[in-house]
């Protein structure tokens, strides 16, 4: 029939929004064609996300939230009724907005993407174990040898023999226990404590326990030999393949511990026995797979080795280590464990007497030195000492001077102790595993494709500090551990992964899995982050990667039929990766659904099927659909701004003459963060320096993470920790860094543009210089609606106030007693020019400017206001309400308002984010202003409006991930 081979979008009636009045939208009635790529464009402040999020979305949202039961209403948070007559056609909305993924440490891209989840079930089932220790392929175990074992380490002890049954599951286990009666066993270890299985402990539901049941309790020896085996046979029989012995003594410090064995997973050459692999043993959030220095985060907060070394041309025994001084200065337990370890490890590995205290600490081998930072592991070290005729000692383990004071710092109850230590410790790289987050055992079970070895990749192999002759690079296959596969790029992951070698039982097992990671890697590449690594933790993505992180899990979905609204999908993205985003947005749209992008990219809305351009200015001066069609359409607009910059009938020019560089440069040598190639970077001081690359080239590694802490560490203005490099030449000619960004200037409705940029602070004192101020004593802090007094007393100085509505959305009623003025009728009496605060703070800042032309100060703070091109807000707009371009020009103006030293670098990452073309030109307007005072602004973009603006560009590349830096 006809209607099966027309597309689903071509039937669809519109989505059509009447009299949409949010925020400065004016009664605005506009239609949205059904399963298109639509584009809404305008000015920054037009009005574009009021319609997409504020109206679409949360409509969208609000009757699906409606649907529910009033008793599942209210657990979720309700959205408010937008202020619009009617949306009819809506689709259930999704948005994939600009926000950051999260603050959580232990969230990586992995995790984030569900990859992590599929990868530990792949490596649990299909892997193959390893022994940490001497890296052999752990085999099965007999029973003859568990026996043999047990009886060469254990004899003469009385023993339990015991069978696991739960590790760390949670439930209360209540059958569990009626079973084992059953079966005729008296007793079980729960959670490290022996109780009989007819009485069995009142267990937590939701807490995680571990039970064993004891098979058997006896002196192990020659003559118990057949019942041991029995015993053992037994153990294996009911756990699956493991056996616990452990002592039945009453606990006491020189117990051993637990002797774990199992049938499944032995090191035969260590004799060590190994769990069976679990899903949970490769997770960094569990107990069981989890390292056990850092607790799964990769990194610790410890003694750093760089700070505690005051001078490497001094010995231990005179005083290489600042804070313990020198030797004669140490306490004497102190004096005589570094006696006892340097005897120790002289004896041990045949050195000379006196070398490890004697030896200057830059002459110490590798191996020495690793000795006094981190210890001697296991080995007892024994400490002797005489008093008066009699030798004394003891035995005790020596954990290495690093860990040694951090435990200092952990037990000090001293605060002076504590900030003393302070000074010398950092956020540093786990020593334990190097920051793989995972146990050893997790680390050492591998899978191995058929791809030809490492590719030289840095960040494959940043983690790595010995090579194991199974991981190194070989002609046809390449094994990988699951921390060296997450540390690979998405794009070689993807490589990796699409050619494993597997068997005809391992194929069937590993199916399913592998469709899930390799559909998920591609969707991930095809948005454009083929670059990033899949252990890169969420907190230092950019906005504009979360987001296309969220697009390639909706993409995955496979959803039809649904209203996608995302912010600015091409933020952080070379103009050469574009469409490979585009690709991604057609895929959804061609599935059925409606895509609504709040889009300032050129080539995104010439992509677009329609596009609705509001406008015409921002603020007040818009909120209305200028022009709505196609992109041609909107070309042919005389009234869109945006038509003109596409059409070329306006556009941002080249520079008259471009500024020479003086004899100021700064220049940071041998930078190796990420995937920096130890490179040189030489920065003129004085111009617009922009540095360009495609994405994950190295661009914010070399910015933000080494060039910027750098800085503020050498001008004593942060503690701040920079990734590697080898020197900083020039940092002297700055006085400050100063990083502008797009993060909110406040989070709550108390916070304002005035507030933001300290004029209203002198509003406020000219207010309290009135007479009427004056006759009643009033200070400043009488015209802030933060403080009582001043501010409306039923309202408290919201202007309005909420009322709970049950299992509707709270509603928020203008305040009664003071009109919405959020002042107390008093406050409002004094007045200057016939104006109170309230008429003031509802005042635009191109009024307020006129207003307050005869107060200097005011009237200078005023104008930068306005030289950024924020005429049209009001003094007091609640802070949240701005957009992220808005709220980045607050911050430029409060800089602007400062009296300039000349000597200041400020340093913008991607400042163009949410500014369309006409804002850029304003943006590059205030830039070439700092610049001309004898600044120095450092901006990373992809913008090439602001690049070809640009008097110095530094490009890194060629590629992203392994193929930059």
């Amino acid at each position: 029939m006809f209607w099966q081979t027309v597309p689903l979008r071509m039937q669809a009636p519109p989505i059509i929004v009447r009299g949409a009045r949010e925020h400065n939208l004016r009664d605005i009635t506009v239609g949205l064609p059904r399963g298109r790529l639509v584009c809404l464009s305008g000015v920054s402040g037009s009005g574009k996300s009021s319609l997409a999020f504020d109206t679409l979305y949360a409509e969208g949202q609000r009757r699906y939230v409606e649907s529910l039961s009033t008793f599942a209403r209210q657990f979720l948070g309700q959205l408010p009724r937008p202020d619009v007559d009617s949306v009819t056609g809506l689709s259930p909305s999704i948005s994939i907005a600009q926000k950051s993924a999260g603050h959580n440490p232990r969230s990586t891209v992995a995790t984030m993407t569900e990859i992590h989840d599929f990868l530990r079930v792949l490596y649990a089932r299909v892997g193959t174990s390893y022994c940490p220790t001497c890296d052999k392929v752990l085999e099965a175990q007999p029973r003859d040898q568990i026996v043999e074992r047990i009886i060469s380490v254990r004899s003469g002890q009385r023993s339990m023999i015991l069978a696991p049954l739960v590790r760390q599951a949670k439930g209360t286990h209540r059958d569990l226990f009626t079973d084992l009666v059953r079966q005729g066993f008296t007793r079980a270890r729960v959670d490290g404590t022996v109780h009989r299985v007819e009485d069995p402990p009142a267990l937590e539901k939701q807490f995680k326990h571990t039970i064993e049941v004891v098979v058997d309790r006896l002196t192990i020896s020659e003559e118990t030999r057949s019942r041991l085996a029995e015993s053992v046979e037994l153990a294996i029989k009911t756990s699956g393949g493991q056996v616990i012995v452990t002592s039945e003594e009453t606990e006491t410090d020189d117990q051993p511990e637990d002797l774990t064995l199992s049938s499944q997973f032995t090191c035969v050459s260590c004799g060590v026995s190994y769990d069976t692999p679990e899903p949970q043993l490769f997770s960094f959030n569990s107990p069981l797979g989890a390292c056990s220095a850092c607790d799964g985060l990769g990194d610790i907060y410890g003694i750093d080795a760089k700070k505690l070394l005051v001078d490497p041309s001094r010995s231990v025994k005179k005083g290489c280590f600042g804070v313990l001084g020198r030797f004669r200065d140490m306490p004497r337990w102190t004096r005589r464990l570094f006696n006892a370890v340097a005897a120790h490890a002289e004896k041990k590995k045949n050195y000379e007497a006196g070398v490890m205290l004697d030896t200057p600490w830059q002459k110490l081998t590798p191996t020495q030195k690793k000795i006094w930072l981190h210890g001697t592991g296991l080995e007892t070290i024994q400490v002797s000492w005489r008093r008066g005729r009699a030798e004394r000692g003891a035995k005790t383990k020596f954990e290495g001077v690093l860990a040694m004071l951090t435990n200092r710092w952990r037990n000090a109850k001293s605060g002076i102790m504590r900030r003393m230590l302070e000074k010398y410790m950092s956020v540093k790289h786990c020593h334990v595993c190097d920051g793989a987050r995972l146990s050893p055992q997790s680390r050492a079970v591998r899978i191995t494709s058929a791809v030809a070895g490492p590719s030289a990749s840095p960040t494959a192999q940043r983690k790595k500090k010995t090579t194991s002759k199974k991981s190194k690079a070989c002609e046809t296959t390449w094994e990988l551990s699951l921390d060296k596969f997450c540390a690979l790029p998405i794009s070689e992951a993807q490589v990796f992964i699409s050619k494993l070698i597997l068997d005809d039982t391992q194929q069937v097992i590993a199916t399913e899995l592998l469709k899930e990671i390799r559909g998920r890697l591609q969707f991930l590449d095809q948005v454009g982050l083929g670059y990033l690594a899949l252990d890169r933790k969420a907190p230092t993505l950019s906005g504009g990667e979360s987001q296309r992180i969220r697009l390639a899990a909706q993409i995955g979905s496979g959803l039809s039929g649904v209203l996608y609204v995302l912010d600015e999908p091409s933020i952080g993205l070379h103009p050469r990766d574009n469409i490979k985003l585009l690709g991604a947005l057609e895929t959804l749209r061609d599935k059925g659904n409606t895509v609504v992008v709040v889009e300032h990219d050129e080539e995104t809305i010439r992509a677009a099927d329609w596009v609705v351009d509001f406008g015409p200015g921002p603020g007040k001066r818009g909120g209305e659909v200028v022009a709505a069609g196609s992109p041609q359409d909107i070309e042919k607009n005389s009234r869109s701004i945006t038509g003109a910059f596409l059409s070329g009938r306006d556009a941002i020019v080249l520079p008259d003459t471009r500024r020479k560089p003086d004899d100021r440069t700064l220049i940071l040598e041998g930078v190796r963060h990420n995937n920096l190639k130890g490179i040189d970077v030489e920065i003129p001081l004085g111009l617009f320096v922009c540095i360009t690359g495609v994405s994950g080239s190295g661009k914010s590694s070399l910015v933000s993470d080494v060039l910027e802490p750098a800085l503020r560490s050498m001008l004593g203005s942060d503690a701040a920790v920079p990734g590697d490099f080898d020197a900083l030449v020039g940092g002297e000619q700055l006085d400050k860094v100063i990083v502008i960004d797009q993060s909110p200037i406040g989070r709550t409705p108390r916070s304002n543009p005035s507030t933001y940029v300290k004029v209203w602070d002198d509003i406020r004192k000219l207010f309290t210089m009135l007479p009427d101020a004056r006759r009643r004593g009033w200070k400043a802090g009488r015209f802030s609606f933060n403080v009582a007094g001043g501010r409306c007393g039923a309202c408290e100085g919201h202007g309005s106030t909420r009322l709970d509505m049950d299992f509707l959305a709270d509603i928020w009623v203008t305040c009664d007693v003071c009109g919405g003025t959020r002042f107390a009728q008093d406050t409002l009496e004094v007045r200057w020019k016939g104006k109170n605060v309230a008429d003031i703070l509802a005042m635009e800042v191109g009024e307020a400017l006129e207003f307050f032309a005869d107060a200097p100060d005011i009237a200078r703070k005023l104008q930068t206001l306005s030289d950024v091109g924020l005429d049209y807000l009001h003094l007091g707009q609640p802070s949240p309400t701005l957009s992220g371009g808005e709220a980045q020009r607050v911050k430029l103006s409060r800089e602007l308002a400062k009296r300039s030293t000349g000597n200041t670098l400020y340093i913008l990452d991607e400042p163009t984010t949410g500014l369309h073309m006409h804002d850029v030109r304003q943006l590059l307007d205030v830039l070439d202003r700092l610049v001309d005072a004898g600044n120095t602004v450092l901006v990373v973009e992809h913008n090439l409006d602001v690049v070809k603006r640009a008097d110095h560009v530094i490009d890194l590349g060629p590629e992203g991930g392994a193929g930059g830096g």
